[in-house]
């Protein structure tokens, strides 16, 4: 939503200045960190670490991938590595909040590695794949409360079983949404990589067309089941469900820009039926693009920092 992309986050920059946890937790699975806002940590950025997300002051605009919506005190969130997000406080008083929100930061391998002789831990492997899109949980809060406030006052091995404890709950947790279409699910060789980059590309280039699946696949020389399966397995999509989120997306940044008439921008984004876009709108988004462009059109906060997507659109 925005006209720059996504800053890498240096992890020689998480000092305990910016409120992480000590130096000495640095090599540690699992660091912490608690900030207010304003805060240098607020700020459109990926990394290569999961973190559990844990609002517990003011309200605004929460940018996950290409998720766009709100938050409030309580909103809990999981990302996977290389997902750009970012929450931007939109009632915070001028003097700023102590503190409004917490983070738990951890890295996947170590538990990948560990599930090969301890196969109760692959119970979480399924978890941490859904994160790759985002994780919103819903009726869970205080219950996440309890344990990051557990979690920052233990050490060692006991803070260790804390969180795998709170890593379990949120992996039996049934009250929860995907946020983002993925951007990175699994690891691929370099050229498999190459070329999933290169069939998204593709689809991005050309998804206002009558895209299928099987004029993509035959583009690329390559069987409709030889395509299913490997679009499958790293984008965590059907070639309609990403075609579908893809052009939803676009149909949002349009509903912000440009005060083209819902029905312009149906057309504009691929779709061939006002119904049909409609439906499928209110299944991405949980809304309408009308209800979509009243709740966000007038002061959408660019991801960025503190712009609107308008103003930031018109930089261009």
């Amino acid at each position: 939503m925005g006209t720059s992309p996504p800053s890498r986050e240096d992890p020689l920059c998480r000092n305990s200045q910016l409120g992480y946890s000590p130096p000495a937790d640095f090599d540690r699975l699992v660091r912490c960190v608690s900030h207010g806002t304003p805060s240098p940590l607020i700020r459109w950025h990926y990394h290569e670490d999961y973190e559990i997300h844990l609002v517990v002051a003011t309200c605004g605009k929460m940018f996950v991938g290409d998720y766009i919506g709100t938050f409030e005190p309580g909103n809990l969130v999981m990302t996977g590595p290389r997902l750009p997000h970012n929450w931007i406080s939109t009632d915070a008083p001028a003097e700023g909040v102590a503190l409004r929100d917490h983070c738990i930061v951890f890295d996947r391998s170590p538990i990948e590695r560990a599930s090969e002789p301890i196969p109760e831990l692959k119970e979480l492997l399924p978890l941490l794949d859904r994160a790759g899109r985002g994780i919103e949980f819903f009726g869970l809060s205080e219950v996440a409360q309890g344990y990051f406030g557990r979690i920052r006052a233990s050490q060692n091995l006991s803070r260790l079983a804390v969180f795998i404890e709170f890593l379990g709950v949120l992996g039996d947790w049934k009250d929860y949404r995907l946020l983002s279409n993925p951007w990175v699910v699994g690891q691929e060789d370099a050229a498999s990589m190459a070329r999933i980059d290169s069939i998204i590309g593709f689809i991005n280039d050309h998804h206002t067309d009558a895209l299928s699946m099987a004029r993509v696949a035959k583009h690329f020389d390559m069987s409709k089941s030889q395509f299913s399966r490997v679009f499958h397995r790293r984008t965590g999509n059907t070639f309609t469900d990403f075609l579908i989120r893809l052009r939803i997306s676009r149909a949002c940044q349009l509903l912000l820009q440009s005060s083209d008439a819902v029905s312009a921008i149906c057309y504009d984004v691929g779709f061939n039926n006002v119904a049909n876009f409609n439906r499928r709108f209110l299944d991405v988004k949980g809304m309408t693009p009308s209800a979509f462009r009243r709740q966000f059109g007038g002061e959408a906060w660019d991801a960025r920092g503190g712009t609107t997507a308008m103003a930031a659109m018109q930089r261009v």
